[in-house]
């Protein structure tokens, strides 16, 4: 009998160790890496931009856009060493809000769990190019005080960009630029071969970037727009000629081939025999020779230069002035 109880005692005792194995080895799988998403605003016909996906330990991420599966990231590895990043790219087709997602697959899967990105909103743009104008290349430009990556002393809202002509030293000016093309296109990097500001006492032109500067998940607008900027740094070692700022944006364009193609034509030359012309009934005969000839289906465009500089004796012109003492 005291055998027995003895036996039921091991027996416990070795249940009791496999169930407390059993929990240790359970616990160990339930850390859920962390996946966030940023970049990706495209920018409709422009070609592709990236989507990055930061995550918390090395695996491999898979992209959607308006939860369809983007083609070629459905299992984009991330960088072996930290920072851990994955770059997907994708092209934007049709303006407006996007939500673009993420699944993050963990290399160690025993230690780490699956994780979805939040929900991530960009706006596709599309060229600004609405203006009217007697240059050659029609252009619209104004200025405005910097906010967000170009500024570090004011807080980076959307929408905290404000049209101005009136700039204090220490802040930075952001010149803006869109307009279009002799065909009528927008001007992109597509069809543009340089965009400069030539300001006065600045020995270096600012070159000018195009990029998509719609919002990015906020609710405080879904515009997607896509035009040219520069930004000026004022005060320090910066800009500091104070008074009215003369500049002078320049575009030029790419030129442009013209669209040939080769299409069949017939000639018709005198038919000789012997080197003599061939006459039948008195009369000369002639021979259709068949052949390929070069047409023009769409002329050659030159590039262009266009030019925009502000009437500096109105009350827009932009003007720099000294920061209040204290």
């Amino acid at each position: 009998m005291k055998r027995f109880q003895s036996s039921i005692a091991v027996g416990a005792m070795v249940l009791a160790s496999i169930a407390t194995v059993g929990v240790t080895a359970a616990s160990a799988a339930s850390t859920t890496p962390t996946v966030v998403l940023s970049g990706g605003k495209a920018i409709v016909g422009q070609g592709p931009v990236g989507i990055i996906a930061a995550t918390s330990v090395a695996g491999a991420v898979s992209f959607t856009a308006a939860g369809a599966a983007i083609t070629g990231c459905t299992a984009v590895a991330t960088t072996a060493a930290t920072p851990f990043t994955a770059t997907c790219l994708w092209v934007g087709t049709a303006p407006g809000a996007v939500i673009l997602g993420a699944t993050f697959t963990p290399t160690d899967t025993t230690d780490f769990n699956t994780a979805t990105a939040a929900a991530y909103t960009v706006n596709v743009a599309v060229p600004v190019q609405s203006v009217t104008s007697l240059s050659p290349l029609p252009l619209y430009v104004d200025t405005i005080v910097a906010s967000g990556k170009y500024a570090a002393n004011i807080a980076p809202i959307y929408g905290g960009c404000q049209i101005t002509n009136e700039f204090l030293a220490g802040q930075t000016i952001v010149f803006r630029a869109y307009g279009y093309a002799q065909d009528g296109t927008p001007l992109t990097p597509l069809n543009v071969s340089s965009a400069t500001v030539t300001v006065q006492g600045v020995s270096t032109p600012l070159t000018m970037s195009f990029a998509n500067h719609g919002a990015t998940n906020t609710t405080q607008g879904t515009d997607g727009v896509a035009f040219w900027t520069a930004p000026l740094a004022t005060g320090g070692t910066g800009y500091n000629a104070l008074g009215l700022i003369p500049y002078t944006v320049t575009f030029k364009t790419i030129a442009v081939p013209a669209v040939t193609k080769k299409v069949p034509a017939i000639k018709w030359v005198l038919l000789r025999k012997a080197g003599k012309v061939v006459h039948v009934n008195g009369n000369v005969v002639y021979s259709a020779v068949k052949y390929m000839k070069t047409i023009v289906v769409t002329p050659a465009v030159a590039g262009a230069t266009g030019t925009f500089t502000p009437n500096f004796n109105t009350s827009s012109s932009a003007t720099l002035n000294a920061a209040p003492a204290g």
